[in-house]
């Protein structure tokens, strides 16, 4: 248990015991006492912790929230705590001040965990999908399939650092619409290579990359003369080779475009293999098994509208196929069903957010908890350079893709950038930015945290035996204890994070870290002439560099010890 939770499992069984006492002695009557919720004050003239107790008991008590509050103060018994003294604000809330010695207590914490410092066990035994990026795999990846990457694999590191057992996983879009029309783009282009004068497709798939497959096929073949053959072929026939051809070199390089992001998935998971495993017969029996679908003009219907959405859906068209919902409900129920996660969470864009409530409507239909089901939205990015916007256009072809992006700013930049603000907040990607080495670049600014860290250790080493205990007692400077206090609530952060299904807030805290670090460092010298002291604060930095450490394998960037 960290020091946080040991104090705050103090205060609340130190406040119940003073509710007790005043409920006693007849101060106020109380027949079910609430959750006791503390929160750590804002501003430092109202203490370390705060509870709203007394607000929540006017009704039970019958008396005003400070007259509740007094009374609980006054028979509260600090003996054995934290807790220097206690004061009333406002109309009733409850502040702790607490002797700062807590503090000293965060170092014991991080030395003792190392490399888990910031792990907590909350959601220890349950299985957590996290579905992300899972671009269309009929061309390069572009820049969502970039956000989406660096805010899913972060999504799954906090969750696993929350005691979630997780898996990544990439739905691989390998049936419908998008195949078939990636196969008349590759067989127009491959006709035209053969020197056939046919037009390509007005709504086909435009990119330089259609075009360098099918040279690339023919030249696998021997050249054109060895292709010949195919002409006689019909499409269809044609269009399959192709597909199968292009397909396993875009899922190739999908694995490798994400390997080189540090993205691994546990999972790629085939759409197609829904169709071949009956998943989508199995999904569909379940929804009419439960009187959750109708049929209407040939078509079979969702009735979505019986789960408080606008309108019915159709899960099978008059022409007998399943529309792409119905294979989202396939997968699903896969993900639950056959699978049994007791969690899913995926990683969408804005332009899916319509989609969200008739999918948790036909998981609930189908007899899962649609609350096991959380969808993280999120929206584009807008891509600067020099001040004027990058100008992209995906139809054209000439969308910059992840590899593009990775060779202007590296995958630390990448990474960092993308989660500098939440999910679904739209911002700008500094392209300049990413690549300076200043204090003004997130990224070189916490980084540079740690590197410094490392410089100071190594020219220290022979001044201090770091493994010897120290006197902690000596850190008494106001930034040593905000140095300390910031240390001190990576667990609490990374719980907050997951429970919002904000990776951004990884990310300011470590810049926070890193800037109560340098800000420590500039104030209060470390190589000082009292031993004492100084190993006292060599012990700090080096809990410091552990911290930053932690939270840069988080966020999946490196933590380097020279810049």
């Amino acid at each position: 248990m960290y020091i946080r939770e040991k104090i705050e499992e103090s205060l609340r069984k130190m406040i119940a015991a003073a509710v007790d006492a005043a409920v006693a002695e007849g101060a106020f009557p109380v027949e079910s006492l609430p959750e006791i919720q503390l929160e750590v004050p804002r501003e430092e003239q109202f203490g370390d912790y705060s509870t709203n107790i007394a607000m929540q008991l006017p009704k039970q008590a019958r008396k005003a929230p400070r007259v509740i509050a007094e009374a609980i103060v006054a028979h509260l018994d600090t003996a054995g705590t934290y807790v220097e003294k206690a004061d009333i604000a406002g109309p009733g809330f409850i502040n702790f001040h607490l002797d700062p010695s807590w503090h000293y207590e965060v170092i014991a914490d991080i030395e003792e965990r190392g490399d888990d410092y910031g792990r907590t066990t909350g959601h220890a035994g349950q299985t957590y999908n996290l579905e992300f990026v899972s671009a269309n795999p009929t061309g390069p990846m572009h820049m969502g399939n970039a956000r989406g990457g660096a805010i899913g694999d972060i999504l799954a590191e906090i969750a696993a650092w929350t005691g979630y057992d997780v898996t990544r996983e990439f739905y691989v879009n390998d049936a419908g619409n998008q195949i078939a029309k990636f196969g008349d783009s590759l067989d127009a282009r491959f006709l035209q290579l053969m020197g056939q004068d046919v037009p390509f497709p007005e709504d086909g798939y435009q990119g330089a990359d259609i075009r360098v497959h099918m040279e690339e096929y023919i030249a696998a073949q021997g050249g054109e003369d060895a292709c010949k053959d195919l002409l006689e072929q019909t499409p269809e026939a044609r269009k399959k080779i192709f597909v199968d051809y292009a397909l396993k070199k875009n899922l190739a390089g999908m694995h490798a475009d994400m390997a080189r992001y540090g993205v691994h998935y546990d999972v790629w998971f085939s759409e197609q293999s829904l169709y071949d495993d009956g998943e989508i017969k199995s999904a569909l029996k379940m929804l009419e098994d439960r009187g959750a679908t109708y049929e209407k003009e040939g078509a079979i219907w969702f009735k979505t509208t019986d789960y408080g959405c606008e309108k019915d859906d159709v899960l099978i068209r008059n022409n007998g196929l399943p529309t792409y919902f119905m294979g989202d409900i396939a997968y699903h129920l896969n993900k639950f069903v056959t699978r049994g996660f007791d969690r899913s969470v995926n990683v969408w864009g804005a332009d899916h957010h319509g989609h969200i409530a008739r999918l948790k409507a036909a998981m609930e239909a189908a007899g899962v908890d649609p609350n096991r089901l959380d969808i993280v939205i999120m929206q584009l990015v807008r891509l600067v350079k020099d001040g004027e916007q990058v100008r992209m256009s995906k139809r054209a072809g000439k969308a910059i893709g992840l590899t593009e992006l990775l060779d202007m700013v590296g995958v630390d930049a990448a990474r960092v950038f993308f989660n500098l603000r939440s999910p679904g907040s739209h911002f700008d990607f500094d392209l300049d930015l990413a690549i300076q080495e200043s204090n003004e670049n997130p990224v070189f600014y916490v980084q540079y945290a740690h590197a410094r860290i490392c410089s100071i250790l190594r020219q220290m080493e022979d001044d201090v035996d770091v493994h010897a205990p120290a006197d902690l007692t000596l850190l008494k400077e106001d930034k040593e204890m905000e140095l300390l206090k910031i240390l001190a609530d990576l667990p609490d952060i990374l719980v907050m994070a997951e429970s919002k299904m904000d990776p951004s807030q990884i990310t300011h805290y470590a810049m926070d870290l890193a800037s109560a670090f340098h800000t420590f460092y500039n104030d209060c010298r470390v190589r000082v002439d009292d031993k004492a002291l100084m190993h006292a604060r060599v012990k700090l930095i080096l809990v410091t560099q552990q911290v930053l450490k932690n939270v840069l394998g988080i966020l999946g960037v490196d933590a380097p010890s020279k810049m």
